[in-house]
């Protein structure tokens, strides 16, 4: 009987972080298909400065 709550346990744990993954994944694509162009290439390029990667 252990080991079976043992397996549970660990295919939940697997489970939830995928889960959440995937979602995420998907709300990130979503919202940056909605985006205007500029908007996208301003954040970036913010990005970018603000790692200390030079871009131009």
């Amino acid at each position: 009987m252990t080991t079976q709550a043992v397996k549970s346990t660990l295919s939940v744990s697997k489970i939830v972080p995928l889960a959440f993954a995937a979602i995420l994944g998907v709300a990130i694509i979503s919202i940056t298909g909605h985006v205007q162009a500029g908007a996208l290439h301003d954040a970036a390029h913010d990005v970018r400065h603000a790692t200390g990667f030079p871009c131009h």
